[in-house]
């Protein structure tokens, strides 16, 4: 796809998000919008995958070790087809198969439940393994948060995976600079976060402006010529990105808009999509 209909695809992704947690009444909308463009990249350039047949054997993998920010993830495989974009308005409703966190069994499109921070890249790491032991070609993506790398699991999970050197496996961290409690670099600082990776043989690639389509497009298709190492792709972005009123504010990490707020929130993006199309 070319960057502008990328761009008009993570503002749907965007409306998805906010329609979704407003109508639940609940959820994380700050760490959803500020992964837009990479959820929107993945599902719609880089992945391997056919929504018509969501486990089919050879597809690329992806695992939201970030799990709490499932309505990112939902409005991305709602708009690539996986299931109706009307279901985000279910979110975390009772007999709903989108709850608050991704779930294998009943979501199409979902290749491993997670929720519990730091888990999710070692289910990823296992995956990647499998694809090497079994000789298969496909690729597997994780995205975490970067307070969620604080979790000591995320660094067991980074010494194995460079140790069997599973350069089919791309570790994405959201780096929006805040979490529940504020600040990263206030509550327990992870920087950085670079040399970190570098530390346990990941090849790294640091991405200034993790909103931006021409940088993510660079970083992976960097990333798919590396060998021999797996690689981390680190992404500066904006928490509530899209929503003025919700960026780079960490009060916004986990709660839905009331009825105001969300008809602000969906008239700037309605004019964002707008602008879009005028180009």
């Amino acid at each position: 796809m070319e960057n502008l209909e990328l761009q008009k695809t993570a503002n749907e992704v965007r409306k998805g998000i906010v329609t979704s947690v407003h109508a639940a009444k609940a959820g994380h909308p700050g760490g959803s919008l500020s992964a837009a463009e990479v959820y929107t990249y993945l599902y719609f350039e880089e992945m391997n995958i056919d929504p018509k047949n969501p486990d089919k054997a050879d597809r690329d993998r992806f695992v939201l070790s970030k799990g709490h920010t499932a309505p990112g993830l939902y409005a991305a495989l709602a708009c690539r087809g996986f299931f109706p974009v009307e279901d985000l308005k279910t979110l975390r409703k009772i007999g709903s198969y989108l709850q608050g966190h991704p779930c294998l069994q009943h979501t199409p499109g979902v290749d491993m439940s997670s929720g519990s921070l730091g888990q999710g890249v070692s289910a990823a790491v296992g995956m990647a393994l499998s694809a090497k032991l079994s000789k298969e070609s496909y690729r597997v993506y994780t995205l975490l948060g970067d307070g969620e790398i604080q979790e000591g699991q995320v660094w067991e999970a980074a010494m194995f995976a460079g140790h069997r050197k599973l350069d089919n496996l791309v570790v994405i961290v959201d780096n929006n600079g805040l979490q529940i409690d504020g600040k990263i670099e206030e509550v327990c600082s992870p920087y950085p976060i670079d040399a970190k990776f570098r530390a346990f043989h990941f090849h790294v690639i640091n991405v200034e402006d993790g909103n931006d389509f021409d940088a993510l497009r660079a970083a992976f298709q960097e990333a798919r010529g590396i060998k021999g190492m797996p690689t981390a792709i680190i992404l500066k972005t904006v928490k509530g990105r899209g929503v003025s009123y919700m960026e780079n504010h960490a009060g916004w990490h986990g709660k839905a808009p009331n009825d105001e707020e969300y008809k602000i929130a969906m008239e700037e993006l309605e004019k964002a999509g707008e602008a879009l199309c005028r180009k």
